[in-house]
């Protein structure tokens, strides 16, 4: 796929406010800092597309783009350690379940792991509530560049150690670097096979 379009569409405290669900739609995830807005960027081609801070949390609302006019990409707030108020994180939380339930044009969720560090808990438990309400995701594993080839490779073996325990199949896997570029055909290549099951 090549994407020749990426248009920022709106910024949404709401899932009522989202853009009309009448074409696919894929979301990104991840904890506080873990490089979705400099991934999404990569994938676009467009270098200030999303937002990218150092201040982690910095996406507090869902944030919507249109590529290539037929698909949307949508850009989650974080979850983890942002420097927000107990009370925020579960209104946070609420919004972000609200959507992921609810978005009928929703293709499939990406969830972004650092690939620099093992399973988190609080990823698993994420992952584990996706599949317990039938919600499509993939995992992509960002900051590839960060580390050794082979020290991904054992840290994304660790995740998938871990999710064998519970899980009988492990979802799309995929390794991304917004520095190299690795990733972005595999992803966009899923993306265009995906976009064909859509049904309006």
């Amino acid at each position: 796929m090549k994407i020749t379009s990426a248009e920022f569409v709106t910024s949404s405290t709401g899932v009522s406010m989202c853009p009309k669900p009448d074409k696919p739609e894929f979301a990104f995830i991840g904890r506080s800092n873990v490089g979705k807005s400099s991934l999404i960027n990569m994938l676009t081609g467009k270098a200030k597309l999303a937002k990218t801070s150092a201040q982690p949390g910095k996406t507090q609302t869902i944030n919507h783009f249109t590529i290539n006019g037929s698909w949307f990409i949508a850009d989650l707030p974080g979850y983890g350690y942002a420097k927000v108020s107990k009370s925020m994180r579960e209104k946070f939380r609420r919004f972000i379940r609200t959507y992921l339930l609810n978005r009928e044009n929703l293709m499939s969720l990406f969830v972004l792991l650092d690939a620099r560090h093992g399973p988190m808990e609080q990823d698993m438990e994420f992952m584990e509530w996706l599949g317990e309400n039938e919600i499509p995701f993939a995992r992509v594993f960002t900051k590839s560049d960060k580390l050794s080839p082979a020290a991904v490779i054992k840290n994304i073996a660790l995740h998938d150690k871990v999710m064998k325990e519970k899980w009988e199949a492990l979802p799309d896997t995929f390794t991304t670097s917004s520095k190299s570029g690795e990733g972005q055909e595999e992803i966009l290549a899923f993306i265009e096979k995906t976009i064909t099951l859509f049904q309006y």
